[in-house]
């Protein structure tokens, strides 16, 4: 069982989240949840008796309470908690009496809800990954194979789909209601055309698009004041259901191994992707899944080679790392970094 110190820090990495990430009410709920949160509630007793890690490159506790309370709110549940939520403006004396009275009111959803990890498919992600892709497109003049691991609901499998501009250069679907303009620091990428060839993307639970309570599930993991990301991920759902993208249920990695990355197609780049998904594996399945796509660059070839397209976070605290590999020379570099929410990109592309 976590200690209640390594408890009180998982809040505390949700007060540094929200005050960096742009949402000072995610950080306003960590304070009151470390002023007030106790064992009087059977929600509090859950917390404060968490079995596994709960901060933020484990269980993600915080993520998970936050998430089962704006689902109230986005569901219509609890007219009490909408009243103190923002865009309302309130002490934290009224927040707090809220918060406490849906933890009696609905104790059994947000009980139901703590047993699941957050899912977020974070679709500002899609304007640092298209560089990426433009960048492989350069380099290998071929049409795209793309797997992504953990696609969750597939939202970034529909990147092409939507309208970008990176640092001037626009691309995309002109019409799409997702508009995309990073802060772009940096070169622009390469313009080049890019054709996929095949898409599909694997997850332990995928969303589906088409279903309301998997919507409301992905939405509510949406900091509660940062409206702009509600509105972009529903018109992405919109796209989802319009251009339905194929995720799979099941084991990734094996996933990997034993469909996608089975046989290298010549005359196509195939490129593995994932975005802030690789740090939840534990350490033996990291070391699996580099295991995996190495061997499959082993066998890669010029006519059918591998590129493995990184968004993840690493020791440097400004961003993530957008790196790229690529086989059969197995070259690696560091194409930029990246907010982790994608609101900004400090670009440096394949420099030779």
């Amino acid at each position: 069982m976590a200690s209640e110190e390594e408890i009180r820090q998982a809040f505390r990495e949700q007060i540094a989240g929200g005050q960096i990430l742009g949402s000072p009410f995610t950080a306003r709920l960590g304070k009151l949840m470390l002023e007030h949160l106790d064992r009087s509630t059977e929600v509090g007793s859950r917390i404060l008796s968490w079995e596994g890690d709960p901060g933020t490159r484990g269980d993600l506790v915080p993520t998970r309470l936050a998430g089962a309370l704006h689902a109230l709110i986005i569901d219509g549940k609890d007219d009490r908690l909408k009243a103190a939520y923002p865009s309302n403006e309130v002490s934290d004396d009224v927040l707090w009496t809220a918060i406490a009275s849906a933890f009696e009111t609905h104790e059994a959803f947000i009980l139901e809800r703590l047993n699941f990890a957050p899912q977020t498919n974070e679709v500002r992600r899609s304007s640092g990954l298209l560089a990426g892709f433009l960048a492989i497109a350069d380099l290998f003049r071929r049409p795209l194979i793309l797997s992504e691991f953990g696609a969750s609901m597939g939202l970034n499998l529909n990147w092409d789909r939507y309208y970008h501009d990176l640092g001037g250069l626009v691309w995309g679907a002109p019409s799409s209601p997702v508009r995309l303009k990073p802060d772009w620091q940096g070169p622009a990428p390469p313009n080049i055309p890019i054709t996929v060839a095949d898409r599909a993307g694997c997850d332990l639970n995928p969303l589906d698009p088409n279903s309301p309570q998997d919507c409301l599930r992905l939405l509510s993991y949406i900091w509660a004041d940062q409206v702009d990301r509600v509105e972009r991920t529903r018109a992405a759902l919109q796209i989802a259901r319009e251009h339905p993208a194929l995720v799979e249920k099941g084991d990734a990695l094996a996933w990997l191994r034993d469909k996608r990355l089975k046989v290298l197609v010549p005359g196509t780049i195939h490129v593995v992707y994932h975005s802030i998904a690789w740090q939840y594996l534990p350490p033996d399945a990291r070391a699996a899944g580099e295991a995996i796509i190495a061997e499959a660059g082993s066998r890669a070839t010029e006519e059918a080679p591998l590129a493995r397209l990184q968004m993840e976070m690493d020791d440097d605290p400004a961003g993530a790392a957008l790196s790229l590999q690529i086989w059969p020379t197995g070259e690696t570099r560091e194409l930029g970094r990246i907010d982790p929410h994608g609101r900004w990109v400090r670009w440096k592309g394949w420099q030779t």
